[in-house]
């Protein structure tokens, strides 16, 4: 009989194995697990499983409307996380192994790793539990002295119980608001029709609270003048500058209020003239301090500092660290929210010093000598403290040097080692200087810093006495040149400086991060703000996937290092506001529920009371989303700059439209109005009023049709002789109007380069690219070539550059957005022209050992250009103007007199229903799909309305087994009629 270990990580798994061999005997290695006489040792790899709702109760997106909301199943299935399947069916494996009498749940000691144990055992159990039992093995250290340690004392399940219950509270809790909360605001949003989606969740709306709220700040931010007042004065020994203060200030409600501010010119001047060419008094004190150098990271002060020093984003430092633990094996496991390490980590410190010394690293190796050599290396409180340290211990190096490492990941690891060294290292020692001079009855300070002993420093190179930062402007540290007892110095120069204040500072991804970490402080509830104190907003394995899905969602943009919020995010919070629902965009939501899970954990608080709580919540949401009759929502709204184009009056923007208020402003105007979300895309202020005064804008990508898939177009006004007025209208950018109607087009832009087709000039029209010779131009009326390439293709925008880059070379440089709309994945390609198609295609980067992705073979050819053309992928420049129904765009329509492909080898044969649709004979399945679809297309089988779906008519309804299909089902519909 044996007993199954379940670790979190595998090299937890592998640290567990060496550090039981001594007491339970050999470990032989498998694929997937380790296994003695007495124990099987196997390992998670994060979450293998994650909750959903029972079938019945999934709405799926494109048909969430109120009529199937709130969503409160009364238990939750479980499903297989996919990139991950593989793993978790080697450890259920293990779980159901018969002479496996026992499991131990070595997860991580928290709430996310008993949850990731739990859902695993319920998963292996299925209909039927398990029924074999558990014991916890509970681990803040991984010398093997404590993990032996742990296996002779581990915790009952029932011990564990309040646990357990508290982390599948959080995790159904999220569950319920988020989608829930989602669901009920896209279908608020979508009442006028489209798809809006407008995502929320406990953590991601509050974190957006934050940056809107200092957007808001910034925007009513009134800058106002006030003055300093500087001054060189001259001693015997030389000259030092004081910058002049109110020793009589004190602090007040008004921030920008402070002791070195005049706030009228003539208060600033005043004090100038009086103390030109005075002599001053000084005294001044002399007092030495100290500076320890900042804690261990954990991962979100890692993140903080990578993107102050290196400007990595939140994304790409957890990426880096990741890389560092898990290929180069250089640092400890990265996703922790402690800064301390055990307090039996000492010998393991030291041996990191030595490793560091010997490791060969010049520029980190002679600063771990001499901590060796200085015994630096000791139990120091506030670096060892058992009770910091939580699930995970601080990010440091382990004891393998690395190699091989990327110019990114050897930063980030320089980053975190020199930190380690640091904390060993004694403080920083300076010696700070406060001079006051009086002149004419005013003071001006002057604080000089001399470095004396670097300490810590000195692993950051900062050896010098005189290397003192911010040594500037007479208030900020600087070596200071002698004053003599007694001797009175002299005002050599003195000038008022003209300031203006400024507004706060946007939040950048690092003081984000911070916000993210500290939003407890902001919370008002003594015990609430209690409960978040070692939490904030997300963990540190959370945080970088929080702001990155804010982008993803297009309610916050990255410029430079700046987070800035959309008029989207500034829509949700409005909608938050108005709703009476701003709970969900505030901290004290996850102050409360950590509050009551701490009760949880303690027994205090039962599981079915909450969970009966977070449903009336998730009810009260919806309620007020569903209930709500007014026309818009209250809010602060702008008023437009540029006039109705019906009537000239003023257009001001409401919740959902903007809208002609007369030439007043305060009437019911012409009827002129637009939504300010068409397509579930709102506008900027910026790009509206370039809509207003041009009639025109585009293209823009982010639009979402009713099935809430993503396309591009451009919008324009135009006037409705119907209705005399306005309307917007999406444009796709189908330039045959003009060749439909006769109209000519006069191309003002400078040409692009040569058609590939017929060698006219290619200019920039509308969305497209396009051949002089493709629309009726005064040269020519009639148009004769049909070349046109679009400016954005599957969301990825084509520059001018790149199209002149296609013209004169044959094929663009590797772009990197495209959007796949059959897998709705990102892919790199590079366009190039295919003349055998007539048409610009795709061309994949050739990958080592000549290999090509995706792995699809096609005929070499010779281009125009002298190139071989490689395997090319037809690039649809309908892409734009399918926009209504972008999903169908799937369906690629076979290309005529394609270079010849290998022909597939056919083995498979039709059942008599689908050999009655494309004949007798043996088929490969591509070269049934094609048949079938050529059948469709023959017989005009696609619904006009949606052309995903194709109805039935005689033979396909034998084929189908029912009257109406859609282009997803067709792949496994044609599966079961092939054998």
């Amino acid at each position: 009989m044996k007993t199954l270990v379940i670790a979190e990580k595998p090299s937890v798994a592998q640290d567990i194995v060496r550090a039981l061999t001594p007491v339970a005997g050999k470990f032989e290695k498998h694929d997937d697990h380790f296994e003695s006489d007495t124990y099987v040792v196997t390992s998670a790899v994060g979450h293998l499983v994650e909750i959903q709702a029972p079938e019945q109760y999934d709405v799926k997106r494109g048909k969430w409307s109120f009529a199937n909301l709130p969503v409160i199943p009364p238990h939750f299935d479980l499903k297989p996380v996919d990139k991950t399947k593989s793993r978790l069916t080697a450890v259920v494996r293990q779980a159901k192994r018969k002479d496996v009498t026992a499991i131990i749940n070595a997860c991580d000691a928290g709430r996310e790793g008993e949850l990731i144990f739990r859902l695993i055992e319920q998963y292996a159990g299925g209909a039927k539990p398990l029924n074999k039992p558990v014991k916890r093995l509970w681990l803040q250290s991984m010398t093997p002295q404590a993990i032996r340690d742990g296996f002779n004392s581990l915790r009952s399940e029932q011990q564990m119980q309040g646990l357990a219950d508290a982390a599948r509270s959080r995790s159904e809790a999220d569950w319920l608001v988020g989608i829930n909360g989602t669901r009920a605001m896209t279908a608020f949003n979508s009442r006028d029709g489209g798809f809006f989606l407008t995502t929320v969740g406990r953590v991601q709306t509050p974190t957006l609270a934050v940056v809107v709220e200092r957007e808001e700040q910034i925007r009513k931010f009134v800058s106002r003048d006030y003055w300093e007042i500087h001054a060189e004065f001259g001693a015997a020994a030389g000259t030092y500058p004081g910058k002049w203060f109110d020793p009589k200030w004190r602090k007040e409600e008004d921030a920008e209020k402070k002791a070195d501010r005049k706030w009228t010119a003539a208060e600033a001047q005043a004090i100038v003239d009086a103390v030109r060419g005075q002599k001053a008094t000084v005294t001044e004190e002399a007092t030495p301090t100290t500076q320890a150098s900042p804690g261990l990271f954990d991962l979100t002060s890692l993140q903080r500092e990578a993107n102050g020093k290196f400007g990595f984003s939140a994304k790409t430092t957890l990426a880096l660290a990741q890389s560092l633990y898990e290929r180069h094996k250089a640092l400890t496991y990265p996703r922790t929210d402690s800064r301390h390490l055990p307090e039996d980590y000492v010998p393991v410190a030291k041996q990191t010093f030595e490793m560091l010394a010997d490791s060969g690293m010049r520029h980190l190796a002679p600063h771990a000598l001499t901590a060796l050599n200085n015994n630096y290396v000791r139990k120091i409180p506030r670096v060892f403290d058992n009770k910091k340290v939580s699930d995970h211990f601080a990010i440091i190096p382990t004891l393998q040097a690395p190699s091989g490492l990327s110019e990114a990941e050897q930063k980030l690891y320089d980053l975190v080692v020199r930190r380690f060294m640091a904390v060993f290292f004694p403080s920083a020692e300076y010696q700070v200087t406060t001079r006051i001079s009086v002149a004419a009855g005013h003071s001006f300070k002057t604080v000089g810093k001399v470095l004396v002993k670097p300490g810590w420093l000195a692993i950051y190179g900062k050896e010098a006495a005189a290397e003192v930062e911010d040594a500037k402007d007479g208030d900020k540290g600087q070596n200071l040149v002698p004053v003599q007892p007694g001797e009175q110095v002299g005002v050599e120069s003195v000038e008022a400086k003209g300031l203006k204040t400024r507004p706060p500072a946007r939040y950048s991804e690092a003081t984000l991060l911070g916000a993210m970490e500290g939003a407890g402080k902001m919370v008002d509830d003594d015990e609430l703000r209690e409960a978040m104190q070692e939490k904030g907003l997300g963990t540190p394995a959370t945080r970088a996937a929080i702001i990155e899905g804010l982008i993803n969602e297009k309610y916050m943009l990255r410029e430079g290092r700046e987070m800035i919020p959309t008029a989207k995010a500034f829509q949700l919070m409005t909608l938050l506001r108005g709703l009476q629902v701003e709970e969900l965009s505030r901290p004290e939501l996850t102050g409360e529920w950590e509050y009551k899970l701490a009760q949880m954990e303690q027994g205090k608080l039962s599981r079915a009371t909450f969970m009966a709580e977070i449903a009336a919540m998730t009810e009260h949401i919806v309620k007020k989303a569903k209930e709500y009759d007014r026309d818009t929502v209250p809010g602060d709204y702008a008023t437009l700059s540029a006039p109705c184009p019906n009537c000239g009056g003023v257009v001001k923007e409401n919740y959902r439209r903007y809208t002609c208020n007369g030439a007043d402003g305060a009437s019911d105007g012409c009827g002129f109005s637009f939504g300010k979300s068409p397509a579930g895309r709102t506008f900027e202020p910026v790009e509206v009023e370039q809509f207003m005064r041009d009639k025109k804008i585009g293209p823009l990508d982010g639009f979402r049709s009713k099935a809430g898939w993503p396309f591009v177009a451009e919008m324009a006004l135009k006037y409705n002789e119907e209705e005399k007025n306005w309307k917007l209208e999406f444009d796709f950018g189908d330039d045959k109007k003009n060749e439909d109607s006769g109209e000519i087009v006069e191309f003002s832009d400078e040409a692009l380069g040569a058609c590939p087709k017929c060698g006219s000039p290619v200019h920039e029209h509308g969305s497209n690219y396009v051949c002089s010779k493709a629309l009726p131009t005064n040269e020519q009326p009639t148009p004769s070539c049909d070349f046109k390439t679009g400016k954005v293709i599957l969301q990825q925008p084509v520059e001018r550059e790149q199209v002149m880059k296609l013209l004169s070379t044959g094929k663009t440089d590797l772009l990197d957005k495209f959007l796949s709309n059959r897998t709705r994945r990102t892919f790199k390609a590079m366009l190039a022209w295919n003349p055998e198609e007539g048409k610009v295609t795709f061309e994949f980067e050739q990958r080592e050992g000549g290999k090509k992705y995706p792995p699809r073979k096609t005929a070499a050819a010779k281009t125009p250009f002298g190139k071989t053309a490689a395997k090319k992928t037809t690039v649809k420049t309908a892409v734009a103007k399918t926009a209504k129904a972008p999903a169908a765009q799937k369906v690629a329509k076979p290309a005529a007199e394609k270079a010849p492909r290998k022909a597939a080898v056919g083995s498979l044969k039709p059942s008599p229903a689908l050999m009655a649709v494309i004949g007798d004979g043996a088929y490969a399945r591509t070269e049934v799909v094609k048949k079938i679809w050529d059948y469709i297309k023959a017989n005009n089988l696609q619904d006009p309305a949606d052309k995903r779906s194709i109805k039935a008519d005689s033979k396909l309804q034998a084929v189908f087994g029912k009257d109406q299909a859609t282009m997803f089902e067709l792949a496994g519909i044609i599966g079961k009629h092939l054998s």
